[in-house]
């Protein structure tokens, strides 16, 4: 095939996909992913069934296609959390300073926002909340502890680990369903501040 040809091919695959994301994320929004047809989609995205089926199998397929995306692209943060330096990360704090690995995940999640809002929200995926929390959050917290129990992982450990996993995709969740209005810098400072503060202390950042 002509490069031309091969462009415009790759072009309307883009469109057609890109169709198919904005109904996906527009109908989860408007009724939910349970409600949902691959007629909808179609008709939404303005696709014959038979260039939604030359891309997906169905509408299962389509959803999980755009969930790995989402986690893929968080791939490299994942990677970097294994070496996350806790000393650094105190250093950070103390300075009253954004961790650059943390403004980075939050850049990730803002670039995903109108899916992220659809997925996790009342009529998406409830799955999709528990991958993200296994995929970061418990690397985040699991990064911060002392090697003794990281490698001699106690019971307690693993309740603190779950403790600060869930509360960390409390956080994400709330910043997803309020808007996102806080930057990316503002959000990293807060889950410092959250992963330091005691109780009986002054909230602030």
């Amino acid at each position: 095939m002509p490069l031309a040809s091969r462009q415009g091919v790759d072009r309307r695959i883009t469109r057609s996909r890109q169709a198919l994301r904005t109904a996906l994320i527009d109908l989860m929004e408007e009724k939910g992913y349970d409600s949902i047809s691959v007629n909808d989609l179609c008709v939404y995205a303005d696709l014959n069934r038979g260039t939604f089926y030359n891309h997906f199998h169905d509408k299962e397929d389509l959803l999980t296609t755009f969930e790995n995306e989402v986690i893929d692209d968080l791939d490299d943060i994942k990677d970097q959390l294994k070496d996350l330096s806790v000393l650094e990360f105190v250093r950070t704090r103390l300075k009253q300073e954004p961790y650059p690995l943390l403004v980075e995940l939050f850049d990730r999640l803002r670039n995903q926002g109108d899916f992220l809002h659809a997925v996790m929200g009342p009529g998406g995926d409830a799955r999709f909340s528990v991958r993200l929390r296994d995929y970061v959050c418990r690397d985040f917290i699991y990064s911060l502890l002392h090697k003794r129990y990281q490698e001699h992982p106690t019971p307690f450990v693993e309740y603190y680990i779950s403790f600060y996993a869930n509360a960390y995709l409390g956080v994400i969740t709330h910043w997803i369903d309020t808007d996102m209005k806080e930057s990316s810098e503002e959000m990293a400072l807060i889950a410092m501040r959250l992963f330091f503060i005691k109780p009986g202390e002054s909230i602030t950042l």
